[in-house]
């Protein structure tokens, strides 16, 4: 089983005494492939770094997500656009809306959520999005965009069975995280993933965070890691009524796809 997480937040903190270990970890799991999440004027280019030294096995995002809207300034566009300038860097975000935390003011957050689509729009590269308790407002912003921008994913999916068709009706991809083991949060996700098409189906640890609750025995320091990646598939695999091998072959697919990896 080989697959490929499609978010991971490599550059916390959490991860600078042991990052290499957790990369080892991750591809003796078979999760051969990780995009690091780029979310901030600070840690986007500490993921180009992480990819620049390990190619092939590690690409980036680059952007800022919406906690840290305020941030995004001419200066801090102009640094984005620059880290769009190397290979290693395979979408624009982590960008969106996030309405829940309001850690930045709503319309800071539309703003920079426009600029960043402006750089997708110019650049062609895939879209790495955040949507939470904001989906009308993400759904006017995206839909401005109309006919401007390439593939889109809604990273670490959440939502509810509207909110996913609504996706899918614009043919964008959906992210699926260890929220799906959350037998408090995530029971509904159960009851929907099986209607995402295989070749709009990725998934991710987001870790991190989000360790999966089924997880046995959980790590003392319930921090997740992309070596648990396979049990968020084989979750995935049941309530979805197929095979694991199936789901990871596919997802795997999706997501080389997507992001236009090379072969392997």
């Amino acid at each position: 089983m080989q697959l490929i997480d499609i978010g991971v937040n490599l550059t916390h903190d959490s991860f600078d005494h042991d990052r290499d270990q957790v990369i080892e970890r991750a591809r003796n799991a078979g999760v051969t492939r990780m995009i690091v999440t780029g979310a901030s004027r600070e840690h986007s280019p500490k993921a180009l770094e992480l990819a620049r030294a390990h190619p092939g096995v590690l690409y980036a995002t680059a952007g800022v997500h919406p906690h840290h809207a305020s941030e995004y300034t001419a200066e801090c566009d102009a640094e984005i656009r620059a880290l769009h300038a190397h290979p290693e860097v395979v979408a624009v975000g982590e960008t969106g809306l996030d309405y829940f935390r309001d850690f930045s003011p709503r319309p800071a957050q539309r703003r920079a959520f426009e600029r960043q689509l402006e750089i997708a729009a110019e650049n062609g590269k895939p879209l790495f999005l955040h949507q939470r308790d904001a989906h009308a407002d993400f759904m006017a912003v995206m839909k401005a965009f109309e006919g401007r921008l390439g593939p889109a994913v809604v990273h670490c999916f959440t939502g509810t069975r509207e909110e996913l068709f609504d996706y899918l009706d614009q043919d964008w991809h959906i992210g699926i995280t260890g929220w799906l083991c959350d037998e408090r949060r995530g029971a509904h996700l159960r009851e929907i993933v099986h209607n995402i098409p295989a070749n709009r189906l990725m998934v991710e640890t987001d870790s991190p965070y989000l360790l999966p609750r089924t997880l046995q025995p959980r790590p003392k320091d319930r921090r997740n890691e992309p070596m648990y990646l396979p049990h968020i598939v084989q979750e995935l695999a049941r309530d979805r009524g197929e095979a694991a091998a199936a789901v990871a072959a596919a997802t795997t697919a999706t997501a080389r796809a997507f992001f236009r990896l090379p072969e392997g």
